[in-house]
């Protein structure tokens, strides 16, 4: 074995999206951690300082992975970085490749590093709601909260990526090289949370399939108008941001035989399209917001369940959203947003 010391770290790809940002923050307050932080655009100043290390690349690059596996003795990796749902219907074969051959490197960084380490590296992995692919509104509204292995046909290709991904992190943690002559104990512990839609106050929505929700409040902040690309009566379950950076910590941090599932189901609250027009109404009441829904978005947000049931969430690591609808909205939602627009 090389003499070569390698540096302890805790890699995140996509560091500069939102949840890279917070993860950043949470891991840095700990201060047991040594982050190296991966994104193809140049990280922002204000997370810089809180890294160990900082990588501009692609998680497609063959030379950045040899580089991570010779210089870090990497215990953890939170693999944040995606081609999202609305992009990835417009570029399919790419959204392919990042989303799923990227993951396939960085699982493949995890075995080489769990060999020389003698221990699994943990894998943290955010999936999403949009795995899920029910038929019609009937079954959708008849269905209710659907369970982890229901309804597993989704309509997207990122949803059919983040599926596909859910399952080559369990091989990789469960049944990898079954068949070798020396077959390789687990090399991979695989985590994986399928993400509601998550609703951020710091962040300008930038499009995405469930991005209706923090659209009209930052129309309305601004006095613009808004034109809602779904129905009023969709009703699909959402989250406060702050809660999923928790809910993601807490998962990594679970003893694995507490653990009865390798994916997760987590939710918060989910009003309908309409119910939170009102709630934006009522904090800026000179909202013009109308709907006018898009019929290719709509059919995609109504392929998603009405509400997830994350009770395996809740009994095995202690899911527990602090930001339910009321919180959500009047203590973080509106708060940050006025203040980002300067609006009383």
């Amino acid at each position: 074995m090389s003499d070569h010391i390698r540096t302890p770290a805790t890699l995140i790809t996509g560091a500069n999206g939102e949840m890279g940002h917070g993860l950043i923050e949470r891991l840095a307050k700990e201060g047991n951690q040594n982050v190296i932080a991966i994104d193809v655009r140049p990280v922002d100043d204000e997370i810089k300082a809180k890294c160990g290390a900082i990588l501009v690349g692609d998680i497609l690059d063959a030379r950045l992975m040899e580089r991570l596996a010779s210089e870090y003795e990497i215990h953890t990796i939170y693999h944040l970085a995606a081609l999202l749902s609305t992009r990835a219907e417009f570029m399919p074969e790419a959204a392919h490749r990042v989303n799923v051959e990227g993951t396939m490197y960085l699982l493949k960084l995890a075995i080489e590093q769990s060999r020389w380490q003698g221990a699994p590296v943990k894998f943290l992995f955010p999936s999403s709601i949009a795995v899920y692919g029910l038929p019609s509104l009937e079954v959708k509204r008849k269905t209710g909260k659907v369970k982890e292995h229901e309804w597993n046909q989704p309509v997207t290709m990122y949803g059919c990526n983040k599926l596909y991904c859910e399952h080559l992190g369990r091989y990789y943690t469960k049944h990898y090289r079954q068949l070798a002559a020396d077959a390789e104990k687990a090399g991979v512990d695989f985590r994986a949370i399928r993400f509601p839609g998550l609703i951020s106050a710091v962040t300008v929505p930038s499009g995405g399939t469930s991005d209706y929700a923090p659209e009209m409040l930052h129309a309305a902040a601004q006095g613009k108008s808004y034109a809602c690309f779904v129905r009023q009566d969709v009703r699909i379950p959402l989250m406060a941001m702050p809660d999923a950076i928790t809910a993601l910590l807490a998962l990594q941090d679970a003893p694995r035989e507490d653990l009865s599932h390798s994916v997760y189901n987590i939710g918060s609250f989910n009003p309908s399209a309409g119910e939170i027009r009102a709630i934006v109404l009522r904090a800026f009441p000179d909202a013009d917001i109308q709907f006018s829904p898009d019929d290719k978005r709509q059919a995609i947000v109504d392929s998603w369940p009405e509400d997830v049931d994350d009770s395996a969430a809740r009994a095995d690591w202690g899911l527990a959203p602090a930001y339910d609808e009321r919180r959500a909205f009047e203590e973080y939602l509106i708060p940050v947003i006025r203040k980002r627009y300067h609006t009383h």
